[in-house]
């Protein structure tokens, strides 16, 4: 009885979990619906706490080192305490709401190049360790979202990479402790100013502030400069919008800028206005309106299994060494790399 114990301690013959998404394709602003399957181990476990969270892989610059660690940025308990019997099976449901804020990892069906997103759950077994699983989630762009992206496509710019940075952009309202930065090659018509273009949507339920970053050439006697512009845009607006020339004026406007627009708040109003004056909610603002998650295709089994992270890893609290190890594992449970190769369309080979 003694040595059970011991090796219920350790995991051994303890309980085990398979959370199940009904899709795991989703938006910002919508759900993730599915459920945890629990089945009892060879003896009773007592449960303190079932939880699923959202991780992703996000870059930290610490000093002169930039490494990736695994954040965990949005959680959600799905049951409190309760006895699990031997052998006993359970499958308890949750909706976890997914942020606004939440970056996008998918765009015309292939996965953005450098992105990464998983549903994390986590079984707290009292005595004995704790139990998880991850399962991989796709992130698909807003209406709003789309038409931009299709416009810069439109314009001839290729896709570059993809990843988050941890921190906060200056002036713009942000729930998540990170950003995503979309990048891009010049298309021919803006290759003579500037390099490269990075692209922030950091979005809310009213709309989407939209923040360039340009790579800005050096001249004959000057050296090249980050040049930025910072857009509100509201959500009603995606239909009713020729993006294109939009797009194209924000970059022209903010490459005739000089440097040194960071600590300004990246200069004055945009081209919608003073940012965050959204004015009314547009008609994509109540989650849910995009329709059930099941729009990208039929619900499936959640992608292959990996192992658990314990805790939140991310910040001053995560080392070189522990951002290696966290991103090895999402690489593991994910199967690699994200897909797509640099250069080209949104991942497109």
């Amino acid at each position: 009885m003694v040595f059970k114990k011991m090796l219920s301690a350790f995991g051994v013959g303890g309980p085990s979990v398979d959370t199940v998404l009904a899709n795991p394709n989703t938006r910002p602003g919508l759900a993730l619906d599915g459920h945890v399957n629990l089945v009892g181990g060879d003896a009773p476990a007592r449960i303190e706490q079932i939880s699923v969270g959202l991780v992703t892989r996000v870059e930290i610059e610490g000093g002169d080192t930039e490494y990736a660690g695994v954040m965990e940025f949005h959680r959600m308990p799905v049951s409190g305490a309760f006895e699990l019997a031997p052998k006993q099976q359970l499958a308890i449901p949750f909706q976890l709401p997914v942020p606004w804020e939440t970056p996008v990892t998918d765009v015309y069906g292939q996965r953005l190049h450098g992105m990464t997103m998983g549903l994390r759950t986590e079984v707290a077994v009292a005595r004995a360790v704790d139990k998880s699983d991850l399962d991989q989630v796709s992130v698909h762009p807003l209406p709003i979202h789309e038409r931009i992206l299709d416009a810069f496509q439109a314009l001839g710019f290729r896709f570059k990479h993809a990843d988050l940075e941890r921190g906060h952009i200056y002036g713009v309202p942000q729930t998540l402790p990170f950003y995503q930065e979309i990048e891009f090659f010049a298309a021919p018509q803006y290759a003579q100013t500037v390099t490269e273009v990075e692209l922030t949507f950091v979005t809310s339920q009213q709309g989407v502030e939209v923040i360039l970053e340009c790579d800005k050439r050096g001249g004959f006697f000057t050296g090249g400069q980050d040049v930025f512009g910072r857009y509100s845009v509201p959500h009603s607006d995606a239909a009713r919008t020729d993006w294109t020339p939009v797009v194209d004026g924000w970059l022209r406007e903010t490459t005739s800028r000089y440097g040194g627009l960071r600590a300004q708040g990246f200069g004055g109003p945009g081209h919608y206005g003073a940012p965050g004056q959204y004015g009314a909610p547009g008609h994509y603002g109540a989650p849910g309106h995009y329709g059930a998650p099941g729009h990208y295709g039929a619900p499936g089994h959640h992608g292959r299994r990996g192992p658990g992270m314990g805790g939140v890893v991310a910040g001053a609290a995560l080392g070189v060494a522990g951002g290696l190890v966290a991103g090895e594992m999402m690489d593991d449970a994910f199967g690699g790399d994200d897909g797509g190769d640099d250069g080209g369309d949104f991942g497109e080979e």
